[in-house]
């Protein structure tokens, strides 16, 4: 039966491959369900099994163990052409047709609705359109792929599996090799189709920050225990969101917002707005600097101004750099 809530669901799910007569099992004992309209971020380290657990649920791997469910079937009984309409999938391999147009590109989307021909009709053209105009990339319609950037290129990819009309989109690290304002910008997009389209889409990604920042669900994945889901302000709330840091010398910092070094060292001495503070703070762990005792530092917001007082002096100083390099000649 459909679920109203979750275009897809596993439970208790081992995953893995054959080589050879040999099974190797990634993991199991993974259960989760991916709501339906969402933005969900799929994040762990490397070599966890995180494309494994995507070539299941795509159907291209089968499940050593359990049922994952799609749109209220198992997903073992439904034929791969079927797939290949509702699940639309961008992967990180590199585009080799770089003589076709971003038009040609994304019209390969409507590929499992067209006959044997491959002619588009009057709706696939339509359709294809949409997806240019939802990427903002129908500009570029008429230029060549070996033409265009490699955000240009992401987005295009995002469009042909938009053209492709699927009930799920799943994204092999989409920002893998962009620079920061692209990632920015690629998750930013997905978010707005989320919000705009009611596509549900599951996103491969090592980009911890921009997923808390525009993700409705996380799911943690790590080496031998079930997947920790939840969005994440409740992840970071009750602190799960270190598991992915485990291991290091790393953690999640809420008032920051971001990955820092866990063992901060402890300024009592230093007052005034949390977020300046925190962020002279990390300046100095940086620069292995701790202060003396008999020194405290106050400060001041609108302009920062950092205010050193201790043994009857007094020294006013107007930034974090400043402040570096007048400790470091003590």
């Amino acid at each position: 039966m459909d679920s109203p809530h979750y275009i897809l669901e596993g439970t208790g799910i081992s995953i893995g491959y054959h080589k050879g007569k040999q099974v190797i099992k990634v993991g199991e004992s993974l259960s989760f369900k991916l709501p339906k309209g969402k933005l969900t971020c799929l994040l762990g380290p490397n070599g966890v099994g995180k494309s494994t657990l995507v070539k299941t649920i795509m159907g291209h791997l089968p499940s050593l163990a359990g049922d994952i469910i799609f749109s209220g079937i198992p997903l073992h009984e439904q034929h791969p052409r079927q797939l290949a309409q509702k699940i639309s999938v961008v992967l990180t391999d590199k585009i080799t047709a770089g003589n076709l147009t971003v038009q040609q590109l994304v019209a390969l989307g409507r590929t499992p609705f067209t006959n044997w021909l491959g002619k588009l009709a009057a709706e696939d053209k339509h359709i294809i359109t949409e997806a240019l105009q939802a990427t903002k990339t129908y500009y570029l319609k008429d230029q060549l792929i070996s033409e265009i950037s490699d955000g240009q290129l992401q987005k295009v990819m995002i469009a042909r599996a938009l053209a492709q009309d699927g009930q799920l989109i799943i994204l092999d690290e989409p920002t893998a090799h962009l620079d920061l304002i692209n990632r920015y910008e690629i998750m930013h997009l997905l978010r707005d189709i989320t919000n705009k389209q009611g596509k549900s889409i599951l996103v491969v990604t090592h980009d911890l920050e921009i997923a808390i920042e525009t993700a409705d669900n996380l799911w943690i994945m790590q080496c031998g225990v079930p997947l920790t889901t939840g969005t994440p302000e409740d992840l970071v709330i009750s602190g799960r969101i270190n598991l992915l840091t485990t291991g290091s010398r790393l953690t999640f910092d809420p008032a920051l917002g971001k990955i820092r070094p866990a063992a901060l060292q402890t300024y009592g001495s230093i007052h005034g707005p949390d977020h300046l503070v925190q962020w002279l703070k990390l300046a100095l762990h940086k620069s292995a600097i701790k202060l003396p005792q008999n020194l405290s530092i106050e400060v001041v917001d609108a302009p920062p101004t950092f205010r050193i007082t201790g043994n009857g002096f007094e020294e006013t100083l107007h930034d974090i750099q400043s402040v570096i390099s007048w400790l470091k000649q003590r």
